[in-house]
């Protein structure tokens, strides 16, 4: 029997609409805002979502986007709304929604639809978690901001992140519903005329240009040079130096034209606090698509995820979730099976030099004091939960020397603290 999940804050139409669809034979569950369609829908997976636009906590919108951006998009949704309008109804068609129904709803209209819906073969989620997933972050929303601003004005993105980043969380927001994703990384044939035209309106990605072979290198450029024909977007990333892509075998004007603009973006020793959303929303994502079966993640272990340094970025966050889910014995998963995942990756990071690898060792001494100094401070930071009166006392550093030698290592300060 389906199940269809009704969403709308008048409870004279969830009980109108509830009678009906029962009456029809479907199972039917009942959500009056936001908050409970996201609790109903994590619990009882259902079928098809009946979802109104105007509600007070969240709009049907948002909440379309953040199910599209969190990779949660694997039922149908049909909107509802009083106060349609034609744009409004094709956003939420572009967004993903199968269809728009404006109240008052006709009987026929309104059963013609979920069968149509129902009728539809089920879909996996399309595409990777997004920042759109993350609606009360205010470091992933004003980075998501900033994407979306600069991609307004440019079908080319460059991500400046040093290693231990969320550039894929980032790329993942360009793409739109339904398109292609494109690792540029993964080529080992020559990009053609015909390939980008069948990824027309997709993602073309690249985590690292330093990565690149020859080849994925000319393959980049290649596209570069063909993004508004095709509609696509390219986004790439580096945390090397232009010196050291050139001698990568980069050329200098390649570079400068990627170069022309680019966005900074954090690592995850920089989001700690956010690890532990993230974490529920990949778990929650790799249960969707049937990858994993259903689990949480205890208080416990999501503490050990928010104090690991996570020097394999987004990409070891996303292991070790689907590691944690494919390995625990009951639903909730236990602290203590976090920190048994990641003991020997912490251990391993400080081999008796506190986190510094052989290869900073051979570095001149200029360069590997400053690696030092970022790991001490970002050490530090951490430690005292951004607190800079508590690290100035603890450093040594009179405030003012300390934001300035904080941001030369490019490290960031809470903007609590700058006031």
């Amino acid at each position: 029997m389906p199940q269809i999940l009704v969403v709308d804050d008048e409870i004279g139409i969830r009980e109108l609409l509830s009678e009906i669809l029962r009456d029809e034979g479907y199972d039917v569950l009942l959500a009056e805002n936001a908050g409970a369609a996201r609790a109903a829908r994590q619990a009882a997976r259902p079928d098809l979502v009946l979802l109104d636009i105007w509600m007070p906590d969240s709009d049907g919108i948002t909440l379309l986007k953040e199910w599209a951006g969190g990779g949660k998009l694997n039922m149908p949704v049909i909107m509802m709304s009083g106060h349609g309008t034609i744009d409004t109804a094709v956003e939420a068609t572009k967004i993903g929604a199968m269809d728009f129904l404006e109240k008052p709803i006709a009987l026929q209209k309104l059963l013609s639809s979920v069968k149509r819906a129902l009728a539809k073969t089920p879909q996996a989620a399309t595409g990777g978690l997004s920042l759109t997933a993350f609606t009360r972050s205010m470091p992933l929303r004003d980075l998501k901001k900033r994407l979306e601003q600069m991609a307004a004005k440019s079908r080319l993105l460059m991500i400046k992140s040093a290693p231990g980043g969320i550039i894929e969380l980032a790329a993942r927001t360009l793409q739109a519903p339904g398109k292609t994703w494109m690792d540029l990384s993964l080529d080992s044939v020559p990009l053609s005329v015909e390939a980008l035209q069948e990824a027309a309106g997709g993602v073309l990605y690249a985590e690292e240009i330093g990565w690149l072979n020859r080849l994925q290198q000319k393959n980049l450029l290649f596209a570069a040079e063909r993004l508004e024909k095709f509609g696509l977007r390219l986004v790439a990333a580096t945390a090397q130096e232009q010196s050291t892509l050139l001698a990568a075998g980069w050329e200098e004007m390649q570079l400068a034209r990627l170069f022309d603009t680019w966005l900074g973006a954090p690592t995850l020793a920089e989001l700690a606090d956010e690890i532990p959303e993230i974490a529920n929303h990949l778990l929650a994502q790799l249960a969707d698509s049937d990858e994993v079966p259903l689990r949480r993640l205890s208080t416990g272990a999501l503490n050990a995820l928010r104090q690991h340094s996570w020097p394999g970025g987004y990409g070891e966050l996303k292991s070790v979730v689907k590691s944690l889910a494919l390995s625990a014995l009951e639903e909730e998963i236990a602290a203590d099976e976090a920190a048994q995942l990641l003991a020997p990756q912490a251990q391993a990071e400080a081999p008796g030099l506190g986190g510094l690898s052989e290869e900073v060792m051979t570095l001149p001494l200029r360069e590997a004091r400053e690696v030092f100094e970022r790991l001490y401070f970002e050490h530090h930071l951490k430690a005292e939960r951004g607190n800079i009166t508590r690290l100035s006392e603890r450093s040594g550093l009179e405030r003012t020397h300390l934001y300035r030698k904080l941001r030369d290592l490019g490290l960031r300060t809470p903007k609590k603290e700058e006031d």
